[in-house]
């Protein structure tokens, strides 16, 4: 039996296995987990290597796709990637070309079970229609990470990688009670992405629910389209709408420059905003210090990188370094932490550009 094949064997064996990590420790709350030194098995690009697990192994063919790289964020989970993979000698990367065609990227997937790749990494652009050729890769002994967009099956993924959207809308409500929580009348807007996204959906329940907490609520809230025009419409309609407001919570950093223009053609600076996914653009305006920009929460753009990581760990049968339990766990959300200018020097390595 050669080394890939048995590889592949104990993909399969090991699933049962790392399910009761997922309780233990894949699924994770909004609290940040503490970093031990020598960790780094399931870190991003920016983490440091530095344990066995980084040593050199067997080598790895990973394929990689994902949406079309027509917003920053998006392009940046691919740049991110690439980096990663880069990390490692042992590692090689097929990159398929961005797609926002279903049929294509089913196509791309098809195209590296024929190949015969030891792993796939995979940011599907609709989880669901994805899941039927994902189940097949598995199938295959080809284990998958699911980044970002769970499919609708468990059985068509061996590790699922996500954001945290709800935990988005947490951090960034505690935000604001945390600046304006003495004040039971301060005025707070929201300005939303695509309201029939389960993400956005998600995202606005959080931030309601933190502000709860403190006695706030949304007391006025547009949803935009993730773009720089639609953000500038959305904010204009907003601050048109409301005279007074004190805090704003924009759900998206790419829409963001757009309600920044909005905000400046309106001439209004009565309000702090809090942005959304962690661009290198709004931590620029958190560092000026003289900006409406005061924070923005993170929704990773390392999440791909972060697969690549994991593909090579399940494809060379390691276990992660930071874990006493064997393998890797099924299901990891990434914190969503809150950048201010007292920590922005810390983040701005995985800012992106929008």
């Amino acid at each position: 039996m050669s080394a890939r094949t048995q590889r592949r064997r104990l993909v399969g064996a090991t699933i049962a296995a790392s399910a009761a990590v997922l309780l233990a420790a894949g699924c994770t709350s909004n609290e940040p987990q503490q970093q031990e030194d020598e960790g780094g098995g399931g870190g991003g690009a920016a983490a440091a290597a530095g344990t066995a697990n980084d040593e050199p192994g067997d080598e790895v063919v990973i394929g990689f796709s994902a949406p079309a790289a027509d917003h920053g964020w998006m392009g940046a989970i691919t740049s991110a990637a690439r980096a990663e993979a880069e990390n490692y000698e042992d590692v090689t990367l097929r990159v398929a070309e961005g797609t926002n065609d279903v049929n294509l990227q089913i196509s791309q997937i098809e195209g590296f079970i024929n190949d015969g790749v030891d792993a796939i990494v995979l940011l599907p652009f609709d989880g669901a229609a994805l899941t039927e050729v994902a189940t097949k890769a598995m199938e295959a002994g080809i284990p998958v990470i699911n980044v970002d967009r769970e499919f609708s099956s468990p059985f068509a993924a061996r590790a699922t990688i996500l954001g945290d959207n709800y935990g988005m809308g947490v951090s960034a409500g505690t935000y604001i009670c945390e600046q304006l929580g003495d004040n039971p009348d301060a005025v707070v807007a929201e300005i939303a992405g695509i309201d029939s996204l389960p993400l956005t959906q998600d995202r606005s329940q959080g931030f309601a629910d933190a502000l709860a907490d403190c006695g706030l609520d949304v007391d006025a809230r547009v949803a935009a389209d993730f773009t720089v025009q639609g953000g500038e419409a959305a904010a204009t309609n907003l601050l048109q709408a409301n005279p007074q407001i004190d805090a704003i919570w924009n759900h998206d950093d790419d829409q963001g420059v757009g309600v920044l223009a909005a905000i400046e053609n309106a001439g209004r600076d009565e309000f702090f905003l809090v942005g959304g996914a962690g661009s290198a653009n709004m931590m620029r305006e958190i560092e000026s210090g003289d900006s409406v920009v005061q924070a923005t929460v993170v929704y990773p753009s390392t999440q791909a990188a972060d697969g690549v990581k994991l593909a090579r760990l399940v494809a060379q049968n390691k276990s992660m370094s930071d874990l006493a339990s064997l393998g890797v766990p099924r299901t990891t959300t990434l914190y969503a932490p809150v950048v201010t200018a007292d920590n922005v020097d810390e983040f701005m390595s995985i800012g992106f550009e929008s």
